[in-house]
């Protein structure tokens, strides 16, 4: 678990002009390595990703990212800045007046051993240009995206990226489902996506030791609220303890913009992905938090969910596929409990691979 310096960074919420204006006026932690006109981490996230993607100078990823960075998604594995130049100019040209409004950095490190950063921003633009859903629709779209960057003297030199894709196409106007049948087979064709091969093996194979039915520890504690949530909870479907990690008024968004209310909702959901995918498994990947008990906490964990689809319910009939999907999630808590959760995950993607061909 990393936790953040004890630093009050708490300013990611404040208009972006008033943002922009603070270039060059100090350090408000160490930076060595980095471009003077940024004050401190939750700035340079903020700042890059306002000047690349809503000014266009999209030259600043040759500067901001290190030339062998890999970028992970569910549905792809890129390399190098030049696949990220090419992905933001593909996506630009789709949508030319995107903004990217910050409502979130969640960050941890420092200078000397590189920084982590999770980014959750509110992505709106207008279908206004080709692109990988074909010809402009006029849509007026918006969808959450969490980035987690590690960053290391200016530059970022890993990615992992989230976003609520079926939001998006569902306010294009698109059938989800059929339009992933269409992209499975044309990746399936073109060697493009992850091969169901490279999954692994799901961690609730068959005669392994179940998981922990319970904790040694205090679910209010920021540090062990990952364990709580996705070891107890999820893994070993002690969803009873929904009611302890969350508050009672807790709202949950999930893919699809979808919004949830209390506890009840968000075990309904649950069991309808665990129906689906019997042996799903979530396995958090890295975790960290900022705030104070008097506060609260923002908590940042980045996750994957593998399973097998032998049941039926949401995603229709069994179809044996196995699948794993890239996740992060931000939660807030307070008084000891989890208030609101952002739970963002590429919905999409799993369908694409529930109709990847064998």
């Amino acid at each position: 678990m990393d936790v953040a310096e004890d630093l009050d960074l708490s300013h990611v919420r404040r208009d972006i002009g008033e943002v922009m204006a603070q270039a060059n006026t100090g350090r408000r932690q160490g930076m060595a390595g980095f471009d003077a006109e940024y004050t401190d981490i939750v700035d340079y996230i903020i700042r890059c990703t306002h000047k690349i993607w809503e000014e266009k100078a999209i030259g600043l990823i040759y500067t901001h990212y290190a030339h062998n960075t890999p970028v992970h998604l569910t549905d792809a594995e890129y390399y190098g800045r030049d696949q990220v130049v090419e992905n933001t100019v593909r996506t630009l040209a789709a949508f030319p007046d995107l903004r990217l409004f910050g409502d979130e950095v969640v960050w941890s490190g420092n200078d000397l051993d590189g920084f982590h950063s999770s980014h959750r921003v509110t992505w709106s633009g207008r279908h206004l240009g080709h692109g990988v859903y074909g010809p402009p629709t006029g849509a007026r779209v918006q969808r959450r995206e969490i980035a987690h960057c590690v960053v290391q003297r200016n530059r970022i030199v890993e990615e992992w990226i989230a976003h609520d894709e079926t939001a998006l196409i569902r306010q294009l106007g698109l059938d989800e489902a059929a339009l992933a049948r269409t992209l499975a087979q044309a990746e399936a064709d073109t060697g493009f996506g992850p091969p169901t091969a490279s999954h692994g093996e799901v961690p609730r194979l068959s005669g392994q030791l179940h998981p922990p039915v319970e904790l040694n520890g205090d679910p209010r504690d920021p540090e062990m609220l990952p364990q709580f949530v996705y070891q107890l909870i999820w893994n070993a479907r002690m969803l009873n303890q929904l009611t302890v990690c969350y508050a009672p008024q807790a709202v949950v968004w999930v893919p699809g913009n979808r919004r949830l209310e209390g506890p009840s909702e968000l075990c309904a959901y649950i069991l309808q992905l665990l129906a689906a995918f019997p042996d799903g498994a979530m396995q958090p990947q890295h975790a960290m938090w900022n705030g104070d008990e008097t506060q609260g906490y923002t908590v940042a964990v980045r996750w994957t969910f593998q399973g097998t689809h032998t049941g039926p319910g949401v995603y229709g009939p069994p179809s044996g596929q196995r699948v794993r999907v890239l996740g992060i999630s931000h939660f807030y808590v307070r008084n000891g409990q989890i208030e609101r959760e952002y739970m963002v995950w590429n919905e999409f993607a799993l369908l694409k691979q529930l109709f990847r061909p064998n």
